[in-house]
């Protein structure tokens, strides 16, 4: 169930005042769901100071991706690891605030793990990310989840649209076959190739724009060259896993709908296409819907663990779509 920033905040503070509250948290949800807020509301409240305060706060630590890798590197929470040790300043309570989690590096991760499972007393820990689902499972297990829901429906991205009506005209089929789910995946995989293409095109070009500026004001060295270099291919690289995400939580809204109009939930993800994911409900059983969706699930789930892209999509797509 996810929440508005408002609800999560006011569970959040409901367990601080009943000894209840947890020492790792992962407050995730979608750009402009309020989850960086809902991070720095909890640390005021902890910390007994103004949310504007807390990062001048000496018992607040704060960390995000350093500007050329777009990484959260092992030194970073090693730095923040020493903080976590030492006697709060105040002391009270210590925060530990990670933005961008899914950035973190995997040896970062694995570096983090002893803290985030045992840190010390007294101290919180409050993970944040867009998308969770590239963190390692090692991390995600040693959080409690709290899932912000988007504030406003978010308007489906052209290729989001595309490939809906994809699915639109597979579900026109009464009895797909293993060849017309293969047709769909590489519909999906197309539709990555293009937004792959296209993210790198938008990013060479600011590259290039951005040494093409620097020039005119002053020499440009190799090494500041390499490094902007390097933070646009982890720019490139962010952008489309984010795209592919996206992608992915279509599919996983389809069958989500499936499921919800068969349990007569008036709520769907994509209403617009109501007639299509409905006349799957009524010809598909309960139980046959669920393992489907758990293919897609498994299909984000691969994604996370680096498992080769086109085999994954291959081996979920006929899960999920074959007869």
């Amino acid at each position: 169930m996810a929440f508005t920033a408002d609800e999560a905040f006011t569970l959040l503070t409901k367990a601080s005042a009943n000894g209840r509250l947890a020492h790792a948290y992962l407050i995730t949800g979608p750009e402009g769901s309020g989850t960086r807020e809902v991070a720095m509301r909890l640390a005021a409240k902890l910390l007994g100071c103004k949310e504007s305060e807390v990062a001048r706060q000496p018992d607040a630590h704060i960390i995000s991706p350093e500007s050329c890798s777009r990484a959260i590197t092992v030194e970073q929470l090693r730095d923040i690891e020493s903080q976590l040790y030492k006697r709060a300043e105040k002391g009270g309570a210590k925060v530990a605030i990670i933005l961008d989690a899914d950035r973190m590096t995997r040896s970062a991760s694995n570096a983090f793990l002893k803290t985030l499972e045992e840190p010390p007393p007294s101290t919180h820990i409050l993970l944040v990310s867009s998308q969770p689902d590239e963190l390692l499972e090692t991390i995600l297990s040693r959080c409690i989840e709290v899932p912000l829901r988007p504030t406003k429906r978010q308007e489906p991205s052209e290729r989001q649209v595309r490939l809906m009506e994809a699915l639109c005209d597979f579900s026109a089929r009464t009895a797909p076959d293993m060849q017309q789910a293969f047709v769909l995946a590489r519909e999906f995989q197309s539709l990555l190739a293009e937004a792959k293409l296209e993210i790198n095109e938008t990013n060479e070009a600011a590259f290039k724009e951005e040494v093409k500026r620097y020039k005119q004001t002053t020499d440009v060295s190799g090494s500041w060259v390499e490094s902007r270099e390097d933070y646009f291919k982890a720019l490139t690289e962010a952008r489309y896993r984010y795209e592919r995400a996206a992608l992915v939580a279509t599919l996983e809204g389809w069958w989500g709908d499936i499921l919800r109009q068969q349990q007569a939930v008036s709520h769907l993800d994509h209403p617009a296409y109501s007639a299509q994911t409905g006349a799957i409900a009524g010809r598909t059983s309960t139980q046959e819907a669920l393992r489907r969706a758990e293919a897609i699930a498994g299909l984000r789930e691969n994604f996370g663990r680096n498992v080769q892209e086109a085999l994954a999509i291959e081996v979920a797509f006929l899960e999920a779509f074959a007869a």
